[in-house]
């Protein structure tokens, strides 16, 4: 009996998806536990995700405490960053920087002491124009409608490319396996392996549930303000219209998403 070219291509076909079905229904992540599969259907509900056109965040630096860092240990708990415990390999989504280092063209020798002693929370700008996304070769780093600019970890290749192109150092490689080194894993949010690049994603796992970013959950001064920059009478909005604030390297065409009130 022959067998015409039809009848080959499905059994082709089916052969390969024989093949691959396997690990269609089980990812590798799935396996390790990373995400439980139960926590999808919620986290993906549409009817109670927090919506936006732009997001946005504002920093009011009069309201952060030179020594509290209760956002940075809420945003690194709840993504899994890893503690290498030193400088070089650090990993890192939030972190605090003088503001003569965040903002080094607003520095001058005459600069007023309660500006020099300032130390600003400073993390991923999600910028509006981002560089990152454009020098991607595989797109693991790329920009949703609503402003985030997220990172696809399977598809990183670990060049580092968008590294190179980050004007803030908001970005970070795992040059080491990073799972030894979380004090305790959340099993809500994946965990990274070596030669991954990552960064603040504005907690858009938790957006999705509807909630709030951890870190500004966390700042018990309210410093942090989140919201929706194309909604007139958001929070944001209203707050930015009433104080001076400032953006990062604003000057690089970026347009940076987090206003910095001083």
């Amino acid at each position: 009996m022959t067998t015409n070219r039809r009848e080959f291509l499905k059994i082709a076909g089916v052969s390969t998806l024989s093949l691959i079905a396997p690990a269609i229904v089980c990812p590798a992540w799935a396996k390790e536990k990373i995400i439980p599969v139960s926590n999808f259907p919620e986290a993906l509900s549409p009817s109670k995700a927090l919506t936006a056109k732009r997001w946005a965040m504002a920093i009011d630096a009069s309201k952060c405490p030179a020594d509290c860092v209760d956002c940075i240990a809420a945003c690194h708990a709840t993504h899994n960053v890893p503690n290498f415990g030193n400088p070089k390999d650090e990993v890192k989504w939030i972190w605090k920087e003088k503001f003569a280092a965040a903002f080094p063209n607003e520095s001058h020798s005459y600069l007023g002491k309660s500006l020099q002693q300032l130390q600003l929370p400073v993390l991923c700008n999600q910028c509006a124009n981002p560089p990152c996304v454009r020098v991607c070769p595989t797109k693991a780093t790329f920009q949703r409608q609503d402003g985030i600019v997220m990172m696809d970890y399977h598809r990183c290749i670990g060049c580092r490319l968008c590294m190179a192109a980050c004007p803030y150092g908001a970005r970070s490689m795992n040059y080491r396996d990073p799972r030894p080194f979380i004090a305790r894993i959340n099993p809500d949010y994946p965990t990274r392996t070596k030669g991954v690049v990552e960064k603040c994603n504005f907690c858009q796992e938790r957006l999705a549930k509807g909630l709030g970013p951890a870190c500004v959950l966390a700042c018990k001064e309210k410093a942090l303000v989140f919201g929706d920059m194309e909604n007139p009478q958001s929070e944001i909005r209203l707050l930015l219209e009433k104080r001076f604030n400032l953006l990062r390297r604003a000057s690089l065409g970026t347009k940076p998403q987090i206003y910095y009130i001083v």
